[in-house]
């Protein structure tokens, strides 16, 4: 097949776009950032580069749109025919364009989200957490409606697991870009300030051109918390007291603002990173004392530039707001403590009381950060009480607007974030807790302890120093990784008791065990009985109210038994755990270790959430967000506050008798379904990785090996063995891995075996339109096979010698396709999703593009005797703007 004329090539792209169905503005946008990108690569790439993009596109959109394997060979042949400079270029430029198309699919999303909340007549979002309190409201009543959501949790758990291919570099200069386009939008058509918009896009465009896209060397734990502060300073510290103005606004219609607020505060912010340590030897307790140093600072910055900002605007003279004699009192002590501070203030504000009060109180938050114990507050708690003070005399003045505007967001952002912003926690392996103990114990007190034992035990020194410096929310979550028995959270206890010694303060700790494996998620009821029996738990259970956390792992089941029976197995853990703790009085709350990939637990929360046993959820629900999906979800605050709103909506929805109710009913009438998925699915898995040699085969077919070598994460991609030991290998590889060779293999691999199993078609379309679990999986199966390319998927199973395992992939493949789209209805993958199924279409053949350059890099690098690192570069290239092109990738 020759190759297209000019002209042909204009008319395919241009029926291709065409034929997807995007909303005109967002296609403007699309059009305008990939026209602006076209001319940087003319002025700033290679003589040529522009031409030769255009035809690798035009290549790959003809073999996207026809099919044919000819097309397809030719699209190879250009990917080929690059020098390996101009193949280097050429990654960079669809890298950039997914960049782009990225940006102006989340600016598409702020924008419908703010037309739809500046619509006066509009109704709240059906998945809101108001409209979810009158629906709960009618089931139960009003008061246990409102004594629900005053006990709402929602608490993500930001991670550093390695999956965020982009530099941070690249995402600034991206948050820039997506700063000039709103600019775009508010601007007159054709007017100065449009021109000077496009002119600083073009500026920016050119920018992300030169920034190389791949770091250099791999982050420091330091760097990974470092960038998760920049989600806390662009979005979260504003967003999330939005996020409760919202709800009490629904609630309380035209008096929200003038009366005090009904929602309570209902977010808390978790962190692992530089916490987390299982398996990560460069986070050390230094680093976890770091790391809450720099989000306490973060925090407190914010919390004094609000103060200041409010108590520059209670310009309120006290004969129209006349103080309390709480408020008189609090301003002689501030006034005493800070004798100078307060005479200026006083002076710049005569005979404004409130304002002079905030503007010391904003005085002390920042004795706070800077450590100024003459000033310093003790604790929030201290900082809380002021505040209220405040608020309370304004009320008592007749002041309500003034009382529970502003200063209400002010309360609530320390109601959530504390002094230490996020909730650090801890986790270490229990296999490392017992070997520190065993050479404890035979060493005695005063022998020479090891590197590891004195580590170990520094760690606990640290969160006993964090809990006495930013409080004991700062620090104080223990999860213990391969919790096998009662023995295993035992032993923190003691290690902590050994750190501190006879006359130290032993660290409040709540011990989470975490079952990850198939096996442990077997055990865990059978472990939780035990554990509550251990004297030492008891004991602690007492104390916290009978409160218990269990961490459940998403990614370690999947990859032992495929993702069908590890969902299962999953779901069947959480209930028998939920009865449980129902009949022995305590208070669960579930914490799911969900990464951003189908195979990992991925998939929208919200749905998730509604599908889970009865009483698993019971008003709280904890969840990891890891690596791109935490940019994705909380980069853009509008975004933001409508993902904590879906997902805290779901929350509070999942125990609604209803819902439970729906839940019981379908568990109990298709659990001959769910055994038969279970065990054809896990022979079905079994018949592939535990195939003779199948590991090393994994290792050639896919750039499992060269994905260890990009600068994703700090923390190492395998246990410290070789891949020829599967069970060794983490499980963000092991899914990444999949994903770049376009199979994507983690996140459906047996579905198509377990539906034929159950064979019946017409039970199978009721069930997924009657159990939420069933209909979740299958629609997450359906994204992660719409992301996956057969064609493509081919030609990287070919790189091994292995035909019989790259038949049994390809198989099951297209039964898994043909099952998923019989029980969803229509002609193809996601016809029930279409928003997202033209986002897949839009972007797969500029995907394609990378996809070819990969396989050139990789045949090179799977022949040669010895790697070529401009091929190694290449690949790493790829593999970054793959990861860009299809997103929710690890």
């Amino acid at each position: 097949m020759q190759e297209l004329t000019q002209t042909q090539a204009i008319d395919l792209v241009g029926r291709f776009e065409a034929g997807q169905e995007i909303p005109e503005r967002m296609r403007a946008d699309v059009r305008m950032l990939g026209a602006l990108l076209g001319r940087v690569l003319r002025e700033s790439g290679s003589p040529g580069l522009f031409d030769d993009v255009e035809r690798l596109r035009t290549a790959t959109i003809q073999a996207y749109t026809d099919e044919t394997p000819e097309a397809f060979a030719r699209a190879a042949a250009i990917a080929d025919s690059f020098t390996i400079e101009r193949a280097d270029e050429v990654a960079r430029a669809f890298t950039c364009y997914f960049h782009l198309v990225n940006l102006t699919e989340e600016h598409q999303r702020v924008r419908v989200l703010r037309e739809r909340d500046g619509r006066p007549d509009r109704e709240d979002a059906s998945d809101s957490v108001a409209a979810a309190f009158m629906r709960l409201a009618a089931e139960v009543g009003d008061d246990t409606a409102l004594a629900r959501l005053r006990a709402l949790r929602f608490h993500p758990v930001f991670t550093a697991h390695p999956t965020e291919a982009r530099r941070r570099a690249v995402s600034t200069s991206i948050r820039r870009l997506a700063d000039l386009l709103a600019a775009h939008d508010a601007s007159l058509d054709g007017g100065a300030d449009r021109r000077r918009a496009e002119r600083r896009m073009l500026e920016e465009i050119d920018t992300l051109w030169r920034t190389a896209p791949l770091r250099p060397e791999k982050p420091s734990p330091t760097d990974e918390v470092r960038a998760v502060m920049a989600v806390f300073d662009d979005t979260l510290f504003t967003a999330i007291p939005h996020v409760y103005r919202r709800v009490d606004d629904a609630l309380q219609g035209p008096a929200a603002g003038g009366r005090a607020p009904v929602v309570q505060p209902f977010v808390r912010v978790g962190s692992w990173v530089g916490g987390d340590r299982d398996g990560n030897p460069f986070v050390t307790a230094s680093v976890t004392r770091k790391a809450a140093a720099i989000a306490s600072e973060h925090v407190l910055l914010g919390l004094e530039r609000a103060a200041v900002r409010i108590g520059r605007t209670l310009t309120l003279d006290a004969a129209t707001t006349p103080p309390s004699d709480a408020l008189l009192a609090l301003w002689r002590r501030l006034k005493d403590a800070d004798e100078d501070a307060a005479k200026d203030i006083a002076k710049r504000s005569p005979d404004e009381p409130h304002r002079r009060i905030v503007l010391l109180l904003a005085r002390k938050i920042a004795a706070t950060r800077t450590r100024d114990a003459d000033l310093a507050y003790r604790d929030p708690e201290d900082l809380l009480a002021d505040l209220r003070i405040v608020q309370d005399s304004l009320a008592a003045a007749r002041a309500p607007r003034q009382a529970y505007g502003h200063l209400q967001q002010l309360i609530w952002q320390v109601e959530t974030f504390g002094f230490h912003l996020t909730e650090l926690e801890v986790r270490q392996h229990s296999a490392v807790h017992a070997k520190v103990l065993a050479e404890l114990d035979a060493a005695g007190d005063d022998a020479v302890r090891s590197e590891l034992a004195e580590e170990v035990l520094e760690v606990f020194r640290a969160i006993a120093f964090l809990q006495d410096r930013y409080g004991p929310r700062a620090a104080g979550r223990y999860i213990v990784s391969f919790t096998q028995s009662a023995q295993d959270l035992a032993n923190v206890h003691r290690l902590a008791r050994y750190a501190v010694g006879e006359r130290g303060t032993v660290p409040v700790l709540e011990v989470i065990p975490l079952f990850e494996t198939f096996a442990d998620l077997r055990a865990a009821p059978g472990i939780l009985a035990e554990i509550v029996e251990h004297p030492a738990f008891a004991e602690r259970l007492e104390q916290t109210g009978r409160r218990l956390e269990v961490m459940l792992g998403y990614s370690d089941s999947s990859k032992d038994v495929g993702p069908v029976a590890a969902n299962l197995a999953l779901y069947e853990a959480q209930a028998e755990i939920a009865d449980w703790a129902q009949r022995e009085g305590i208070e669960l709350t579930l914490f799911h270790g969900r990464g951003g990939a189908l195979g990992r637990g991925g998939g929208p929360a919200n749905s998730a959430v509604l599908a889970q046993p009865p009483h698993s959820v019971d008003g709280r629900f904890k969840l990891t967000e890891q690596g791109e999906v935490i940019f994705a979800r909380y980069g853009d605050p509008a975004i933001a506050m409508r993902h904590i709103d879906q997902v805290a909506a779901a929350v509070l929805m999942a125990s609604a008798p209803s819902n439970e109710e729906r839940n019981r009913d379908a568990a109990e009438r298709y659990a001959d379904v769910a055994a038969a998925m279970d065990e054809a699915s896990r022979a079905r898995f079994f018949e592939l990785v535990k195939a003779d040699g199948f590991a090393a085969w994994f290792a050639r077919v896919t750039p499992m090996e060269e994905v260890g070598l990009l600068a994703l994460g700090s923390r190492p991609a395998r246990r410290g063995l070789s891949v020829e030991s599967l069970e060794d290998l983490r499980a963000i590889p092991w899914v990444f891995a999949w994903t770049q060779a376009r199979i994507n293999l983690a996140g459906w691999f047996g579905l198509g075996t377990a539906l034929e199993r159950v064979g019946d078609e017409e039970r199978l379309r009721v069930a997924y339109r009657e159990w939420p679990l069933l209909r979740t999986l299958i629609d997450n199966v359906g994204m992660s096979l719409a992301k996956a390319d057969a064609r493509i998927a081919r030609h990287y199973l070919d790189l091994g010698d292995r035909d019989d395992l790259a038949a049994l992939v390809m198989d099951e493949m297209t039964l898994t396709r043909d099952w998923v789209v019989r029980i969803t209805g229509g002609a193809e993958l996601l016809d029930n999703k279409p928003i997202l199924q033209r986002a897949v279409k839009m972007r797969s053949p500029y995907v394609d593009a990378l996809s070819l350059l990969q396989l050139r890099a990789l045949r090179a690098l799977r022949t040669d005797e010895v790697a070529d690192p401009d091929q190694q570069r290449l690949l790493l290239l790829s593999v970054s703007g793959v990861a860009a092109g299809l997103q929710n990738t690890g």
